[in-house]
């Protein structure tokens, strides 16, 4: 996938000044029965080493334009273990 066909998002921090991610990998698991979605800061892309974010998203069920979804902190250590491994698992994939 192109840089130009790469999915983003705008995200507010704690300040309400809002923040352009790129979006990694969206997938889901059937262990918890979520779907998680990890992201990278824009201004960070071109690094060698990027800081990576990982949410539990869930689909907002209004039929819209624009595909809008809300985010929700991981938690759990058990949740994290999961999300490290599909996100390593995933990272394996697309580098081969």
């Amino acid at each position: 996938m192109s840089k130009e066909e790469q999915e983003r998002i705008i995200i507010p921090d704690e300040n309400g000044e809002e923040h352009l991610f790129e979006v990694l990998f969206k997938f889901d698991v059937d262990e918890t029965g979520y779907s998680y979605i990890t992201l990278t800061p824009v201004e960070q892309a071109d690094e060698e080493e990027v800081e990576v974010y990982a949410f539990r998203y869930e689909e907002d069920e209004e039929e819209t334009e624009e595909s809008d979804f809300k985010l929700f902190p991981i938690e759990s250590d058990e949740e994290w273990d999961i999300v490290e491994e599909m996100l390593y698992t995933l990272t394996e994939e697309n580098d081969n």
